[in-house]
């Protein structure tokens, strides 16, 4: 099945559509249509494969160091360059 329509594309997408055309050597239909299934596809891309799961660890943390300063902490860590 196939479906007419009309679309009002905006100035920068139509520069891009035609440069993309110029540069595939396709034909603005085709062009629309595989840019257009890509554009759908993409959301279901990028879904992950698998569950990501985050295992908290503890933290060891060294006498004498408090997690309170961040500031003096990172000068201890990266020294007194880091800002």
């Amino acid at each position: 099945m196939h479906m007419r329509t009309t679309l009002t594309i905006e100035e920068d997408v139509s520069n891009r559509l035609n440069d993309y055309c110029r540069r595939t050597r396709k034909g603005l239909k085709e062009a629309v249509n595989e840019l257009l299934r890509l554009g759908l596809e993409a959301p279901r891309a990028m879904r992950p494969a698998t569950r990501f799961e985050v295992r908290a660890r503890g933290l060891r943390q060294q006498p004498g160091i408090s997690l309170d300063n961040v500031a003096e902490l990172l000068e201890r860590i990266e020294g007194p360059a880091h800002r």
